[in-house]
Order: C-alpha cells, then structure tokens, then sequence
C-alpha cells in the first residue's frame, strides 16, 4: 500500500513549480522535478546537503532573531535571480512560508518557485532619453508578475488601468522637463486618493501610470477608471499663476486565464491609446481576447 510520504511527494513532483523543504540547520530535505528542471541540480545532488552558494539567494533559511515580516508570505512573490548550475543567471519568481512544528518552532522553510518573464519584455510607456520616470517599475512589475501568477492559478481576479495625462506631452515640449514632473507628481497625488485600499499604481513610462486593480470585471474596471478620470479633472496645477486643466486618457483590460501578462498590459495599452486618439478625456475597455490598437 502506497504511504502518505509516497503520495505526497509524487503531487509535489507533479506541479511545474519548484518546491523545496529546507531544513533548520539549512540542508534540502525535499527537491522536486520542476525544482531541477528550473536549477540544473538534480536532487541526488543536494539531498541531506547544505546548499551550494549558487542557491543561496533562493533557500537561505532565516535565523530565529530574525523577524517573519522580512520573509515573503506565501501568495506573495519576489524577484530573485538564481545561478544556474551551467552558470546562466535566471530570473526568478518565487515565495517562501516558515515552518514550525506544534510549538511554534521553526524546522525550516518551504520555497515555491518559477522562472519569471523578463520584466524588460512587458509592454512598458515612452520614456525619453535621459528623462526621469519617477517610480521606479521594477518592484511594481514583480507584484505584477505575482498577481498574474496567483490569477492562473486560480486566485483572484485583477485588471490593469493605463492611464496618460493627455496635455503632458505638450507640456514637456512647450515648457521643459521639470515643469511637466512637477505637474505628473500633482497628478500623482491625485489619482492615489481614489484608489481601493488594495488597488497599487506607479509611474509607467513618461507621461504614464498604470493602476493594479482587483475589481472582480471588466465593468467594474470600467466603472472604476470613470471614478480616477472625473477626479483627474480637479487636479490643481498652476503655472505662472493659471491653473492649467488637466484630463486623463485611460485603457481598461481585465486579465484573462488564457493570455500572458505581456498581452494583457498590450490590450490596455492599446485601450488607453484609443482613449487617447478619440480626443483624450476618455475612457476604453479593451476587448476580450485582443489587442487594441489605434487605428
């Protein structure tokens, strides 16, 4: 008769993440076939073994003063960029949970990990040369890469907001660089004060912001980026004493299980370009399943 051990081990071997069991005093106890695929490291090769240096990155056991909010929860994702055994850096995504025994514990951690698409390849905004883009994506494209993860694997639903300012463009050239930031960091401000205590938003581009929102649809989305867009318009931004009126163009795209980030973040771009070309002030659901280009 086939034991629970057995059992358990041919379900983790089964999943296309990575799992590894690190033990206390930081030896691999468990290493499944994804894990190898991903590493290069068969698991003949770290089993009841400290990990190599290579590794260390992705199964560094936290020490007991150590506190558990410096330890990514499980659902969440961080980027990290592993060795693999041939020696190729690999981006990777991956989470990681604190195991305790009965007592409360710790005997040693649980990694759950997968190659991450390259931020570099999602659609980002125009960005000028030596231009300053203020948030820096980066973070923000890893919570990305974690919320779409958790959707596919059937967590919760999300969309993305792409949002321009529709007079930015013209500022920068009319009036310089500093003036249209000055101007991009008012607007800043005023789009946070709408967003849902969940809702996450940052610089995207020059002139652009991109809003994660875990409205449940598209009409919800929808609905929402109405919300932004009206209080866009009370934006107070003054230059040399005129207060200058500020609107918003904005593409709505709801993730879908059957696409990629990249083309999801494609359809609202291409809504929010849409919004744009109908002569700003705008709003624009992308359409299921496809692109949104301007025309």
């Amino acid at each position: 008769m086939t034991d629970r051990t057995e059992l358990l081990e041919a379900a983790l071997d089964s999943l296309l993440e990575g799992i590894a069991l690190v033990g206390a005093e930081g030896r691999v106890v468990f290493w499944n076939q994804a894990a190898e695929s991903i590493t290069g490291y068969a698991s003949a090769e770290l089993l009841s073994r400290p990990a190599p240096a290579t590794l260390e990155t992705l199964l560094s056991v936290p020490q007991p003063e150590e506190r558990d909010s410096c330890v990514p929860q499980a659902g969440r994702g961080l980027m990290v960029h592993l060795e693999h055994k041939l020696g190729h850096r690999v981006p990777t995504m991956m989470r990681t949970v604190v195991l305790r025994d009965g007592l409360g514990g710790r005997i040693g951690l649980e990694v759950i990990f997968h190659p991450a698409e390259s931020l570099d390849a999602l659609p980002h905004g125009e960005c000028a040369e030596g231009s300053r883009v203020g948030t820096d994506p980066t973070e923000f494209g890893e919570r990305l890469e974690a919320a779409f993860e958790d959707f596919q694997q059937g967590g919760e639903s999300f969309g993305v907001l792409w949002i321009t300012v529709d007079q930015a463009h013209e500022m920068r050239k009319t009036h310089g660089a500093g003036t249209c930031e000055a101007m991009l960091g008012k607007m800043e401000q005023t789009l946070e004060h709408g967003l849902r205590p969940a809702e996450e938003m940052a610089r995207w581009g020059d002139d652009e912001f991109l809003v994660l929102s875990h409205e449940h649809t598209s009409q919800m989305l929808a609905t929402h980026a109405q919300l932004l867009a009206g209080l866009a318009r009370t934006a107070e931004f003054r230059w040399w004493g005129d207060r200058v009126s500020l609107t918003v163009s904005i593409g709505a795209a709801q993730a879908e299980r059957t696409e990629t980030l990249a083309s999801l973040l494609e359809r609202a771009k291409g809504a929010m370009f849409s919004s744009f070309h109908a002569g700003g002030n705008h709003i624009t659901s992308a359409p299921r399943g496809q692109t949104c280009l301007p025309s």
